[in-house]
């Protein structure tokens, strides 16, 4: 990153095999900024029974990252539930605007648009946070945080809080897994619940060869990801190609899948490196 900021950051996302076997698109998204000393980063889960839910996804990305980069300009501090729920209420009340103009029952618009998970990094002056409201993967060092699986494959949604009704009662709110001095990050990563997929599928092959998968610290220990923007996807879609091969004695096609069934999206972050001139 550029400005001075002593982290670099990047991120990537592609589709789940699941998805692509049935024509739909990629329902997760990404987004990170840092400006003035501050940094905040998210990636979305757009819910898979949710026909265009990457509306949302993408939206929520943005949304999120401005809301929570705004709090932290002001000095807000990122332990406080006020914070975060003026993070929460930010982060509505655009997503109410643009809800309330598509016409329809505000709840089927809901359902078929705006229901997201978010998992997020806030770093500000000389401390940082790990949030999410929903599922997902955090990775702070060697610290490994599977947030979920939630009951009937059911996470909590921000969006709920447009709702009079939201399912449970109440309206889900963000929670704060990790509060910490930003001087003690070294590397974080944030996924989708895509990314326990990549996980599980760490001493794999690559699908046609190339060597293995291999650990989550693969993306934060190897500068290229930092440093071409597309690396991580490129990465990602690496794992998750589809290989067809001649098998030529028996006269048939070998075909081979990607390891990845759902839509993966990471974020990685690590403190600059020092390079000598």
């Amino acid at each position: 990153m550029g400005g001075g900021s002593p982290f670099e950051i990047a991120g990537g996302t592609v589709t789940g095999t699941d998805h692509l076997a049935v024509g739909r698109p990629n329902q997760d998204a990404y987004a990170f900024r840092a400006e003035g000393g501050c940094l905040a980063a998210v990636v979305c889960d757009g819910c898979g029974s949710g026909a265009r839910s990457e509306v949302g996804a993408a939206l929520g990305a943005r949304l999120v990252t401005e809301q929570v980069l705004g709090a932290l300009r002001r000095g807000a501090d990122v332990e406080s539930p006020e914070t975060w729920e003026e993070v929460r209420r930010g982060t509505l009340a655009p997503l109410r605007a643009v809800a309330g103009g598509m016409g329809g029952r505000l709840a089927d618009v809901v359902s078929t648009y705006f229901l997201f998970t978010a998992v997020g990094l806030a770093i500000s002056g000389d401390t940082a946070c790990a949030f999410s409201l929903g599922d997902g993967v955090i990775a702070l060092g060697d610290e490994l945080l599977r947030l979920g699986p939630f009951a009937r494959n059911e996470p909590p949604y921000l969006a709920y809080g447009l709702l009079d009704r939201p399912p449970g009662g109440e309206a889900p709110r963000f929670t704060v897994h990790r509060a910490f001095p930003s001087s003690a990050l070294r590397t974080a990563l944030l996924g989708t619940d895509g990314a326990l997929d990549l996980l599980e599928s760490a001493s794999r092959r690559l699908p046609g060869g190339g060597g293995e998968v291999g650990p989550l610290s693969t993306f934060w220990e190897d500068d290229r990801y930092f440093r071409n923007p597309d690396a991580v996807r490129r990465r990602l879609a690496l794992i998750n190609r589809s290989v067809a091969r001649p098998v030529w004695k028996e006269e048939r096609m070998e075909r081979e899948g990607g390891l990845l069934r759902d839509d993966t999206t990471l974020v990685i972050v690590r403190r600059a490196r020092v390079t000598s001139a």
